[in-house]
This record gives C-alpha cells, structure tokens and sequence, in this order.
C-alpha cells in the first residue's frame, strides 16, 4: 500500500479500483475493519481531537475524499490522484453487490432516508444485497440493540452516515461487537442515494466544487464549509514553517 503522511495522518494513495480490491481483501479475510474517508474538515478536526487521530491512524484504509486533500498532496509533493469518496463507494460496492460482491448493510441519516436510499440502489442494481438498514436517530441506550442488529444481519460491508467525528467514533467503539469486516464513515451519501440532495454536475465534481453546490443545497453545512479555510491556511502555514 502506497501511504503518504499528510499534515498529521496517513493517507492511502488508491484510485477507486485499488480501493475496492482492498476491501475485497478485508472482506475474505473477515475480521472487523475499518475504511476512513477522509477530507479537508476531517484533517481540521483530527488536529483538536486525539481520539480521531488515533482512530485514522489504526484504520486499515484511508481514502481521499474531496479536492482538499488532492490539493494539499500536490502542494507537499506526494500527489493524490484520485479522489475516492464514500457516495461513490456506496455506488461501486451496490454495483459489485449485484454482481455476487459484499452485501450491504446502511445505517445512518434521518428516518426513512437509508430505506430511500436502499430502495433507489436496489432499483439502479437490481439483485443488490442490502441486507438491513436504520436510521441515526437513536439513543445512546439504544446502542447496544443497533449493534445486535447489524451483527444478526452479518453484512459483509457497513456503510455509517453520522458525520464526522461521531460515525468514526462509533465505528471503532463497536467494530468487535459488530464483527463486520469492512465499516466505511460516508457522512452524507445516503441523503444523495436517496434523491433528497441531488449531487453536484460533474464539472462541479472534477473541478472540486462540489462542497459549494452542497452549501447552496443546504445552507445549514455552513459550519463545515467553514473548516476549508482553515484547511488551507493549515496546509499553508505547514508549507512555509514545517510545523
């Protein structure tokens, strides 16, 4: 695996192919993991919380997710070029799905959402195994139910829509009770899968404009956008100082 160290975690250089034959790996080999995508906002967040950090650092895959990252790669002389992002892995690893590949399970996003999404995958990949899904909006009391959940459906791939840092956090909290060999974080996806957020035109995506057309969607992911500039003057600061 090509790994690279950007501005304080470790990346997985892999284009999309690379990554899918990675967790196809983990798949066959069956033991709990877990796949990070990261980005811009994750990179911000992780230098003000350990426990992220630490969470990056022991995962077995780490995907750039967002033109961030691609940007910073460049700037530092390690380039990224692929962006791998989790909408897309849900896509690929659905498709693959299909095809005999992983099964599925999706947890995460508001009611009904994961069920929108699960839905319009099915009918995009007819024969997609997805074999369960739950919604976010659960108690902390609730947790150890979910967990059994996911573990009696015994998905090959489980897919957690929370937002960073909190599905990181559940993922690595639960991974040995779940025993699922491949979690991925994918913030959003289900919202777009579903229909409820169209995403970006592809010029947008390659141009690495799609955080803007999801702030004009949702205004409300100000907060996050917010985190980009820091992200820049970060990278910049690194560049110039080394530290």
């Amino acid at each position: 695996m090509d790994r690279i160290r950007l501005l304080g975690l470790t990346i997985d250089r892999v284009n999309m192919d690379e990554a899918l034959k990675f967790i196809d790996g983990m798949v066959a080999r069956k033991k709990p993991g877990h796949v990070v995508t990261a980005d811009a906002s994750m990179i911000v967040i992780a230098r003000e919380d350990p426990e992220l950090a630490s969470i990056v650092e022991r995962a077995d895959l780490v995907t750039a997710d967002g033109a961030g990252l691609l940007w910073a790669s460049r700037l530092f002389g390690q380039p990224i070029r692929d962006r791998v992002s989790g909408v897309d892995l849900v896509a690929r690893i659905c498709e693959r799905s299909a095809e005999g590949g992983p099964s599925a399970y999706f947890l995460g996003a508001a009611p009904g959402i994961a069920e929108e999404a699960a839905e319009a995958l099915r009918s995009r990949y007819p024969g997609a195994r997805i074999v369960g899904t739950r919604h976010g909006y659960f108690k902390a009391s609730e947790e150890p139910q979910v967990v059994a959940d996911i573990r009696a459906a015994r998905p090959d791939v489980l897919f957690v829509a929370f937002g960073i840092p909190k599905q990181e956090k559940f993922i690595q909290r639960n991974r040995d009770a779940m025993g699922v060999p491949v979690s991925i974080g994918i913030g959003g996806s289900f919202d777009v899968h579903s229909g409820r957020v169209p995403r970006a035109p592809l010029w947008m995506q390659r141009a690495g404009l799609e955080w803007l057309f999801r702030l004009m969607q949702n205004p409300g992911k100000l907060s996050k956008v917010m985190l980009l500039p820091r992200f820049v003057a970060l990278a910049l600061r690194v560049k110039i100082t080394g530290r």
